[in-house]
């Protein structure tokens, strides 16, 4: 099947304050934010009308451009209102939503003071393309050459464009030989997330997984992390050398995209996707569910 180009499709995005045809929705060339990185994202999905965590995305938004010194020209409150609002218009239950703020083209230099913030949210259908019996087979990934960078050498703790180049990087060069996606060490050769995604490994009822000193504590992993205490887990943050995926029996993703993606191997480490992978796949499926119709109950009754 085809791809749809994203800048040819019917449609709204939600562009500096109001909803813009589709098409219509177009940024300069001499743009800041594509020339030096001066950009800020999120990633969201909306099940059944509502954004799962939506508030604690746009809260993360804001941070992450203050972190790269600059302010949302709106508060995370307006922000909802306009997801809300862009979902309606598109006529989309079950979507992914991007956020994006930007520095425009007020200046073309490193120097930035006077550029003016921009900010667009755009939503697209995306339906999960594997049952959950299809998931638990489990993906490959290989282990990337690129590592995440030092908190002192840039904003870690920020979803800004800019970090994710070196993601791109891996995710091709995974992709061009055969495997799903890339993992990533961190500066000091720790095992540190996938391109978009947070690891865990499990070994009985154990999950280990990487502090996230130099990479997004991600929504959904602390998510995934409540629904394993609950399910009698006990979770163990660390950090995890390489050859140490040697000792755990299952590995995992989680993230808004990936939600929580049972992983099979990893280079030449190998995992059987059991009853912690199948037990959190399904409680986090479950838990999207029900707080979308208690959000829109809730909505209903103001």
């Amino acid at each position: 099947m085809a791809l749809i180009p994203f800048d040819d499709r019917d449609g709204w995005v939600w562009f500096d304050g109001k909803l813009t045809p589709w098409r219509e929705a177009r940024i300069h060339v001499l743009n800041h934010g594509l020339h030096y990185a001066s950009c800020v994202f999120e990633g969201q999905r909306a099940y059944d009308g509502v954004v799962f965590k939506l508030n604690e995305h746009s809260e993360r938004l804001a941070r992450s451009a203050q972190l790269l010194g600059f302010e949302l020209p709106y508060t995370p409150a307006e922000v909802n209102t306009a997801t809300a609002e862009l979902l309606a218009a598109n006529g989309l239950s079950d979507a992914y939503v991007r956020p994006v703020a930007w520095l425009g083209s007020e200046q073309m230099g490193v120097y930035t003071r006077g550029s003016k913030v921009h900010m667009a949210i755009a939503c697209w259908e995306w339906p999960s393309y594997f049952s959950p019996e299809e998931k638990l087979k489990g993906i490959r990934l290989e282990i990337s050459r690129w590592k995440r960078p030092a908190p002192d050498t840039a904003p870690t703790e920020s979803k800004a464009a800019g970090l994710y180049m070196i993601c791109t990087m891996s995710r091709r060069e995974a992709d061009g030989r055969g495997f799903d996606d890339a993992l990533m060490l961190d500066y000091r050769g720790y095992v540190a997330e996938a391109t978009g995604a947070n690891i865990f490994f499990g070994r009985g009822k154990e999950l280990h997984t990487p502090t996230p000193d130099c990479f997004l504590d991600g929504i959904t992993r602390r998510t995934v992390m409540g629904l394993a205490r609950e399910a009698g887990y006990t979770i163990v943050e660390r950090h995890i050398r390489p050859e140490e995926m040697a000792e755990f029996d299952e590995c995992f993703l989680t993230g808004s995209a990936a939600e929580v993606t049972p992983v099979r191997q990893i280079g030449d480490y190998s995992f059987k996707p059991a009853e912690a992978c199948s037990t959190l796949l399904h409680a986090y499926s479950d838990l999207v569910r029900v707080e979308g119709r208690a959000a829109r109950a809730a909505a209903a009754a103001e």
